[in-house]
């Protein structure tokens, strides 16, 4: 099992590598490929990956803390039971991902691209997602409790089960999503029906 810490490195490639369980203190990778890396229960706390390539690496069950990851990109990256507690991933980009069981607590994901995506069950509790880009995401029972959603696109979503109780809806055009089956709390509930046009007595 290896450990890594206080190491910086710009441009390496560790594509193909196994570094399962290998643990990552305050680290510092810029632009470097992790292609088919199986990091797989990796432990990862206080590093940063910036403009960093996940295509097809492995990180299921890996857990990450006060991370950043902003500008990665997870192209068929394997994410199930991954565990992201307050991280930052700021313009990150997700395609095809496999997200069963994945959850995420707190921290910043602005500006994620995750254009028709399966996030069914995925949990984003209280995680910053303003102007993240779900168009025709899989949203189905995600619990976004306490999220801020700010101006996300999730024109065309599917939103069936999923949880809203409590995030921020601010400037989102309510009136073009199918929230049908989906979990509001009162004041979201008299926002939808007023973008009808109700009057909420």
């Amino acid at each position: 099992m290896a450990s890594w810490e206080k190491i910086e490195l710009v441009d390496k490639t560790f594509d193909d590598q196994d570094l399962s369980e290998a643990t990552f203190t305050d680290c510092f990778f810029t632009r470097c490929r992790f292609v088919g890396t199986r990091l797989s229960e990796v432990r990862v706390q206080d590093c940063r990956f910036e403009e960093c390539d996940f295509t097809d690496a492995r990180m299921n069950a890996a857990l990450f803390c006060d991370s950043s990851f902003s500008s990665s990109t997870f192209r068929g990256t394997n994410l199930f039971i991954a565990s992201f507690q307050n991280c930052r991933l700021l313009g990150a980009t997700f395609s095809d991902p496999e997200l069963g069981g994945m959850t995420a607590s707190g921290g910043d994901w602005s500006w994620l691209v995750a254009r028709h995506q399966n996030f069914e069950g995925v949990e984003l509790r209280a995680v910053k997602l303003v102007e993240a880009d779900f168009y025709g995401a899989n949203l189905q029972k995600v619990d976004l409790r306490e999220a801020d959603l700010t101006r996300a696109n999730l024109r065309d979503s599917q939103l069936a089960g999923a949880n809203f109780r409590g995030a921020d809806l601010s400037q989102i055009d309510l009136s073009l999503l199918n929230i049908k089956g989906a979990q509001l709390d009162m004041a979201q509930a008299i926002k939808f029906t007023q973008c009808f046009g109700a009057k909420v007595i």
